[in-house]
């Protein structure tokens, strides 16, 4: 029996799928634990394959992988330093679970399986795994150590199975993604399981971009008293070393650092510019190209894709039509300037004219209209495709939630592109990120300080500029009232009655919801971008295409 035990908590970021690459992160941590005297370091879920290894993990070549690669940390473990708890996929019994295993003295001295699998939101766990058995705690250094597995502690059972079954603390490894209330849900969660088993915990979470979804990290220790002994930074990769001592009202945790977590505006700035560093750089893109319009959507995307990736790696064209406002060409060479990136100016005049012509005939009788605006649209996207092409750097597509919802974009145009950092952000929150950014220096952020965004692109009314003086409030409400409605329907799943009697027009509701029902399949083709809200489309929401449901209860 021990009275003391230093605890390194691993804050990283695996990449799925490079098991190699995630076995020699885990093995220069557990070294940098060593060198400050750690009895035990501790990762995050499936820390191994990478989290969330999707279909991937069903892959028996992978699993070999995997398992193979546990075996191989574990025999670094001969030399006497930390032991370790590190979550990878295991197969046992003919089953595949999501696993811990408790490495030491070269071996691999037991593993937990994860409990509760989750089923809902962006997780589809019994897809791939089983579901384990009621675990006990790990004999680690003549300490009773429990792990339950991320969701195992969303429920009370398993805790309470360790604390009866005579764990001393609680050591909880997370794949826990990022979202805008999520920080004070994981809080409360923590602090009603040391409620109810008297026991210490210590919430170790992943940290990075893997595709949609971003994890903050900001992991920390609460002990049985309630009070916070340790909180990591978010967005930071980072070891941080706790000391444990045994006492007669149990283990406790000494103080640690006590780092702020971001929250607001400056939370869902960070955590898009982490989910698209992470996006380029582990799919190994050279750099992004992206439209700029002189609209604030294009504006906010490119001071993002500069935050995350450096200016040099950034190309921002111009592709100007004969209704693009000479305010425009203005504003987005100066937003270009004030991010420091290239800019290029190619005129899609020629192009149109020969789409026009080719199609004339064919065309001939009717009437010009939205067919006509949307060839503009698609003649950008076809040429910003062939940049892309051409030298390799991934397309940035840059509409907003409200857009998306409303189907207020063109399929094959402007929603051209590998992946759209403001996906999951409404306009009106938009405007909002656009003004903190030119107030703000954000953290980890390697754009310039000061203004990033000309003050003339966040005060202009938007448009599309796709006919003469258009705007975007000649289709659609203004922005706070579509966002509000949209969040009803989206987050909120609100019936139609509802949303009435907040106070909006009845006519209004039903046309957005029409909008946002038949706009499907266009979401559909739409390129992946970060989640930042409770329900983002694709793998939060997921509704039929063909849909003959309207909600006219009102």
């Amino acid at each position: 029996m021990t009275d003391k035990l230093r605890i390194a908590l691993a804050q990283l970021n695996p990449v799925v799928g490079d098991i190699a690459g995630n076995v020699e992160k885990a093995v220069a941590a557990r070294r940098e634990a060593a060198l400050a005297g750690a009895d035990l370091i501790i990762f995050s879920e499936l820390f191994l394959s990478g989290y969330p290894p999707e279909d991937l993990v069903l892959k028996p070549a992978f699993q070999r992988a995997a398992m193979a690669a546990a075996a191989e940390l574990a025999r670094h473990t001969a030399d006497g330093g930390p032991a370790m708890l590190i979550g990878t996929p295991w197969v046992e019994g003919g089953k595949l679970h999501n696993a811990v295993l408790h490495l030491d003295k070269g071996e691999i001295k037991g593993h937990r399986f994860k409990v509760h699998l989750p089923n809902y939101s962006v997780f589809d766990e019994p897809r791939v795994f089983a579901g384990g058995q009621m675990p006990g705690p790990f004999d680690i250094r003549g300490v009773r150590v429990g792990v339950p597995i991320c969701e195992d502690i969303w429920y009370p059972d398993v805790v309470e199975c360790l604390e009866e079954s005579g764990a001393e603390l609680l050591l909880v490894p997370n794949g826990s993604p990022f979202d805008f209330n999520k920080f004070d849900a994981r809080m409360q969660l923590v602090l009603s399981r040391i409620r109810e088993s008297g026991l210490p915990m210590a919430y170790v979470n992943q940290l990075g971009g893997q595709d949609e979804l971003v994890f903050d990290g900001a992991s920390f220790v609460l002990n049985a008293d309630f009070s916070l002994a340790l909180q990591m930074p978010a967005w930071e990769e980072k070891i941080a070393i706790t000391d444990w001592s045994r006492t007669d009202k149990g283990w406790v945790c000494a103080p640690g650092e006590k780092a702020l977590v971001e929250e607001g505006d400056e939370a869902l700035y960070l955590a898009v510019v982490q989910g698209l560093r992470d996006y380029v750089t582990k799919n190994r893109f050279p750099g992004v190209v992206l439209g700029l319009s002189g609209g604030i959507d294009s504006a906010l995307v490119a001071a993002i894709a500069v935050d995350a990736l450096g200016a040099e790696n950034v190309h921002c064209v111009m592709l100007p039509y004969r209704y693009t406002s000479s305010e425009s060409l203005t504003d987005a060479e100066a937003c270009a300037k004030l991010l420091g990136t290239r800019y290029d100016v190619v005129p899609i005049e020629a192009p149109v004219a020969g789409f026009t012509s080719a199609l004339e005939k064919l065309f001939e009788g009717t009437q010009s209209g939205t067919t006509e605006e949307n060839l503009q649209s698609r003649t950008r996207g076809v040429i910003l495709m062939a940049i892309s092409n051409k030298f390799g750097s991934m397309l940035l597509t840059t509409g907003n939630k409200s857009e998306v919802s409303a189907g207020y974009a063109t399929i094959y145009g402007d929603m051209n592109g590998g992946f759209n950092p403001i996906k999951d952000l409404y306009k009106s929150r938009v405007f909002r990120l656009a003004q903190w950014r030119n107030e703000n220096m954000p953290k980890g952020c390697i754009g310039p300080k000061g203004r990033v965004i000309p003050e003339r692109i966040i005060t202009r009314p938007p448009s599309a500029e796709l006919r003469p003086d258009q705007k975007d409030e000649d289709s659609l409400p203004p922005y706070d009232v579509l966002d509000d409605i949209l969040h009803c329907l989206i987050e909120e799943e609100m019936s139609a009655r509802e949303i009435v009697a907040r106070g909006h027009d009845r006519d209004l509701v039903k046309r957005v919801q029409h909008l946002l029902y038949i706009s499907e399949y266009k979401r559909r083709q739409a390129a992946p971008g970060v989640k930042v809200t409770t329900r983002n489309f694709g793998r939060d929401r997921r509704y039929p295409i063909v849909n003959g449901f309207r909600d006219v209860d009102l």
